[in-house]
């Protein structure tokens, strides 16, 4: 089921003096989250229009309108940004998809064995990983969101096929009988 409202951008820190900060989108193209519209904190109480952004390396730069120093810049740091759905692009490809459509699906093997849910998109710099929370309940596993651990995405279907490293689930459950 998807989410009416969606994960677009993050806030960074501040940057410079004159109210920018560093803002790291979740979009292919990062400057096409200026066509978005208003963004807005994830309880929907605060909303930010973008004055300016550009792009530099690993993030863009950017002001929004009303925010014209550091400390008021600083303020925003870690502010998770969303839009309505409904402003996102058609998805025009089969087997195209956003990163929110994932969260909830249902983890299998190619066998039909069920793993878990996924709850999060992750991506810490060398890539995607889905997490998973595992169908008995416990620490949340990490797969590479690749084609050779990841070979079947059926939105439609509700689920994951899945064929993770070996011990990557046995990993998890290990975690949870140490902290015990």
């Amino acid at each position: 089921m998807p989410q009416e409202r969606v994960c677009v951008a993050k806030i960074g820190a501040a940057h410079g003096v004159r109210g920018e900060v560093r803002l790291f989108t979740y979009t292919r193209n990062p400057l096409a989250i200026r066509d978005y519209g208003e963004l807005e904190d994830e309880s929907g109480a605060r909303r930010f229009r973008i004055a300016s952004a550009r792009a530099t390396k690993g993030h863009l730069v950017a002001r929004f309108e009303g925010i014209d120093d550091r400390n008021t810049a600083e303020k925003l740091t870690h502010i998770e940004l969303y839009i309505p759905r409904a402003r996102l692009p058609k998805q025009k490809d089969a087997g195209t998809f956003y990163h929110a459509d994932l969260i909830g699906l249902s983890v299998e093997t190619k066998s039909g064995d069920k793993l878990g849910e996924v709850t999060a998109v992750q991506n810490f710099g060398a890539g995607d990983l889905l997490e998973v929370r595992p169908i008995g309940g416990g620490t949340t596993a990490l797969i590479p969101f690749v084609d050779e651990y990841i070979p079947v995405v059926d939105i439609a279907g509700g689920r994951i096929i899945a064929d993770p490293p070996a011990g990557v689930f046995d990993d998890a459950a290990n975690a949870d009988r140490d902290r015990k």
